[in-house]
């Protein structure tokens, strides 16, 4: 019996390890370094004589260079190896972080955002992968889920430290920090070691470009991600006016209650994705999305915002670090770089698409909040995919037995 056991304590290989620990605070320094950028740089532009299409185009410019980025940073990430893709996108981040201080002009601005937005679709989609290829295999949702735990933070906290920044002192300041921040995520990159890259044994053909970018195997988890990022996109660019509908003035409880659910729920449904397989986080993470974008459709103070953020929370913290723990298992190693160049790019399209599509429903409907009530339609659609996608599999293994 005493053999047994520790047969299993030596299968089960360490999670906190050195490299873990050190790609997880490189993620939360980055993160935090974008967070604070988030809510002051499209006031920055306003103040220096930007309309409101320049201030929108702040962040879309951003999204698009760096939807636009992530297929080939999977794809070098493949052939190049991990640490010299993580280290130059680290490096354009600070550096055009830096440049902010020294431009005036709202074009050159968004000149800037566009060549960060390159360096954010490399250093993301690079640490992703190299979290990917530290954590063991039999505990990929766990691991995900306490990774995912340093954007959560940043999330919650780095928008609220950058404006209390921007307006205790300047955003100049704002700049030092997120710069500082971004430099520190780049010198403890340097202390991670890297697997060498990857090379199948069994090489299959490729000849199609789209085929080298992005990575089929991928898609259904992206695809299933794609809906729950279009509400989320949503969510975090339509929250401020809807507080302003219903008459709710600290419409920033919801984030701070959403967070600390995401938070507590990750490294549960981490736990529970390893054990008993990804339908068991999936389902029930849909259904709590589907009944906080409800509940926030009809919420009118702040009690009923935070129930809704609290369930939406439960959902949000268990969807995404389950997906993405899902697309790298579907993948094979020497394959993840494209995976997870394809899992963030249905990310980024997700929350641009959410801004575009669910503002023009929110017009079309003439209330936020009928937008919210809409946009559970997508988590109902997240199901149904999800569902015949099952259903398939089961059908096939049966057939196969």
């Amino acid at each position: 019996m005493k053999q047994s056991v520790t047969s299993k304590q030596k299968q089960r290989k360490p999670l906190w390890t050195k490299d873990f620990l050190i790609t997880a605070l490189a993620n939360l320094l980055l993160f935090f370094s974008f967070q604070m950028l988030i809510p002051t740089i499209p006031t920055h532009l306003s103040q220096l004589g930007g309309d409101n299409v320049q201030v929108g185009l702040v962040i879309g410019i951003f999204t698009i260079s760096s939807l636009l980025t992530r297929p080939f940073a999977g794809r070098a990430l493949d052939l190049l190896g991990r640490k010299h893709v993580l280290l130059v996108g680290l490096a354009i981040c600070a550096l055009t972080i830096a440049g902010y201080s020294y431009i005036a002009a709202v074009t050159l601005i968004l000149a800037a955002r566009f060549v960060h937005g390159i360096g954010w679709g490399l250093s993301t989609t690079s640490l992703g992968t190299v979290i990917a290829d530290i954590i063991p295999a039999e505990r990929r949702g766990e691991g995900m889920g306490y990774y995912g735990l340093s954007n959560t933070f940043a999330m919650a906290v780095g928008p609220l430290t950058g404006l209390w920044i921007m307006q205790a002192y300047s955003f100049r300041y704002v700049l030092l920090v997120s710069t500082c921040l971004a430099i520190l995520s780049l010198f403890s990159s340097l202390f991670i070691t890297y697997p060498k890259p990857i090379t199948s044994l069994h090489p299959t053909q490729r000849s199609r470009f789209v085929d080298r970018l992005w990575e089929r195997s991928a898609l259904l988890p992206s695809s299933l991600l794609l809906c729950t990022a279009i509400c989320y996109g949503g969510i975090v660019t339509f929250i401020t006016l809807f507080g302003r509908e219903t008459g709710i003035p600290n419409v920033g409880l919801f984030f701070f209650c959403n967070a600390s659910m995401v938070l507590l729920v990750r490294p549960v449904t981490g736990v529970l994705f390893d054990r008993r397989g990804p339908e068991w986080v999936l389902i029930p993470g849909a259904i709590f999305t589907i009944s906080g974008l409800f509940l926030l459709s009809y919420a009118h103070s702040n009690l009923s915002l935070a129930l809704a953020a609290l369930c939406y929370g439960v959902g949000f913290g268990s969807i995404q670090p389950a997906l993405q723990a899902w697309t790298i298992s579907r993948s094979s190693p020497e394959r993840r770089g494209a995976a997870n160049g394809t899992f963030f790019s249905a990310n980024d399209l997700g929350i641009g698409l959410g801004a575009m599509v669910l503002g023009a429903l929110a017009n079309w409907s003439g209330s936020y909040a009928l937008m919210y009530r809409y946009s559970t339609i997508l988590i109902v659609l997240f199901l149904v995919i999800y569902g015949w996608s099952f259903w398939t599999l089961t059908l096939h293994k049966k057939t196969a037995h």
